[in-house]
């Protein structure tokens, strides 16, 4: 279940993750580490975020929908 952007849970984050769907699998990889860090940099505009409770804060979760990927791409 995707969570709602979160300015308190974000100044603990200390791991980020993205979930990329089947659809998106033909990208190259150089060109989703690209959009991965301008996801998680505009991470607020996401449409399908996660926080992840780890030991030391939390893990951002991101999972690419069309939206993020037309915004971002």
């Amino acid at each position: 279940m995707a969570d709602q952007f979160d300015p308190y849970r974000e100044a603990l984050v200390f791991e980020e993750r993205t979930v990329w769907p089947a659809e998106y699998g033909g990208l190259e990889t150089g060109t989703k580490l690209e959009l991965e860090k301008a996801l998680h940099a505009s991470a607020e505009e996401c449409a399908s975020i996660e926080y992840i409770r780890i030991h030391t804060g939390f893990c951002r979760q991101i999972t690419v929908t069309d939206e993020d990927y037309d915004r971002v791409g």
